[in-house]
């Protein structure tokens, strides 16, 4: 499935900055369209196991409206994403949004025609080749409240408490410290801030052909959590009223990421919410 040298396998040994190197390659890969099926399956070819050649019936499978397809320029929907965050996370207008692992821009969009003028919305992805995509999608969706920054997710370049909500759309599956990913996301956010995530969660132990595949950490699948596992790496960051909602009527969708196993047999997509405390009355 894959042509990734040896020496950057997800065996048990390996250490986190291999995992990295091996992600950000691949993503780099598709943000340049050199490598578009280096992620997923041939069934769905355009970079990810998410992802499909016709775009917007891809997205629309995944809860975005048509309006939600055609509101955005081509080039900011890659078909990376595993879900629609912007269904969960409540937008309101003038609020701050920070994307993390934003890619070539599709929610950041989404996000900044919600929050309007006076919002503003930041996206944050670890791939040089992706920033500058999504740099380059602003003018063309003349997105002046949206800026976009190099930075890892586990150490995200925005300051303490200046948030309000938080969204990710099947990235920090990606992540070898997902502990650090949920504490810089509580870190940033205000308090009463709130997280809005679609990701994988698992239903049943992954096969070791399955864990060791590195397309499919690309794909979010070898790195993802259960449900209680998620829930508390969200309790231990500090977030309270934790929601993981799994989608059980995504695993016909599932079952199209890979061509040599039924991947639904052991997970299925999810909306994952959360709330960071409000300050304490005095």
């Amino acid at each position: 499935m894959s042509d990734t040298p040896p020496s950057e396998d997800l065996s048990p040994d390996r250490d986190a900055d291999a995992q990295r190197r091996l992600v950000r390659r691949q993503y780099a890969d598709i943000a340049t369209d050199d490598g578009r099926t280096a992620c997923c399956s041939d069934t769905t070819g355009d970079g990810d196991a998410c992802c499909d050649d016709s775009a917007g019936t891809d997205s629309e499978r995944l809860g975005y409206s048509p309006d939600d397809v055609e509101a955005v320029t081509n080039g900011a929907d890659l078909g990376l994403g595993c879900g629609n965050p912007k269904a969960i996370a409540d937008f309101e207008p003038g609020e701050t949004v920070l994307d993390m692992g934003s890619g070539a821009g599709f929610d950041c969009f989404l996000a900044a025609r919600e929050v309007g003028d006076e919002g503003r919305v930041i996206g944050v992805d670890m791939t040089p080749e992706m920033i500058e995509t999504a740099r380059g999608n602003v003018a063309k969706n003349d997105a002046t409240n949206v800026e976009f920054r190099l930075g890892e997710i586990e150490h995200l370049p925005v300051a303490d408490a200046c948030v309000d909500v938080v969204i990710s759309n099947c990235v920090i599956n990606l992540s070898p410290a997902k502990e650090q990913v949920f504490g810089e996301a509580f870190r940033t956010l205000v308090p009463g801030g709130r997280l809005a995530v679609s990701d994988v969660v698992l239903t049943a132990s992954l096969p070791d052909s399955v864990e060791t595949d590195p397309d499919s950490l690309a794909a979010c699948v070898a790195g993802a959590s259960t449900v209680a596992a998620t829930e508390r790496l969200l309790d231990d960051a500090g977030f309270v009223d934790v929601r993981v909602a799994p989608k059980d009527e995504s695993a016909e969708f599932i079952s199209e990421w890979d061509d040599e196993r039924d991947l639904s047999e052991y997970a299925v997509l999810a909306s994952i919410e959360a709330q960071k405390p409000p300050t304490e009355q005095a």
